[in-house]
């Protein structure tokens, strides 16, 4: 069973993000143990987005600390691209996975190169699509593994 926690910056808001995170939740259990993190969400300026993202590199720094054991991946359209067979593969482990997604000003150079990262396509996506996209990926990834039809 895949173990797996997704670490993202800021609070989905909307009721159709929410609603497809449900459902791929719902989906993902029978194959992964996963928790969502949501850290907050630094509010900013023109003349405070630095500071705003440093504060939120922190607060991750903060949560990863205790999960020294884990496979962690930062998620950034400057990240390996993968194919959804390459993705299972990737994630097959009997390994805790944590994977992380940024606020609306990115991951700072320091945590940026600290932690290897997974592209979802070299597009930026808004971080609740990102979210979505995550989990289907990651039910996809889990139905590969188990071998059960989704994957064509």
């Amino acid at each position: 069973m895949l173990n797996i926690t997704i670490i993202a910056i800021g609070r989905v808001k909307e009721a159709y993000w929410r609603e497809a995170i449900l459902e791929y939740q719902k989906r993902l259990q029978p194959y992964a143990r996963l928790k969502i993190e949501e850290l907050k969400a630094e509010s900013f300026s023109d003349s405070t987005k630095e500071k705003a993202k440093k504060d939120e590199a922190d607060n991750i720094e903060l949560y990863l600390n205790k999960k020294k054991n884990a496979e962690i991946y930062l998620l950034s359209e400057h990240g390996e691209l993968f194919d959804s067979p390459s993705f299972a593969k990737k994630i097959d482990s009997n390994q805790e996975i944590v994977l992380v997604i940024a606020g609306a000003q990115g991951f700072t150079k320091d945590l940026a190169v600290k932690y290897p990262k997974i592209s979802l396509s070299p597009l930026t996506f808004p971080h609740e699509l990102a979210r979505v996209v995550l989990l289907e990926q990651l039910y996809r990834a889990a139905t590969i593994i188990n071998k059960k039809d989704y994957h064509y």
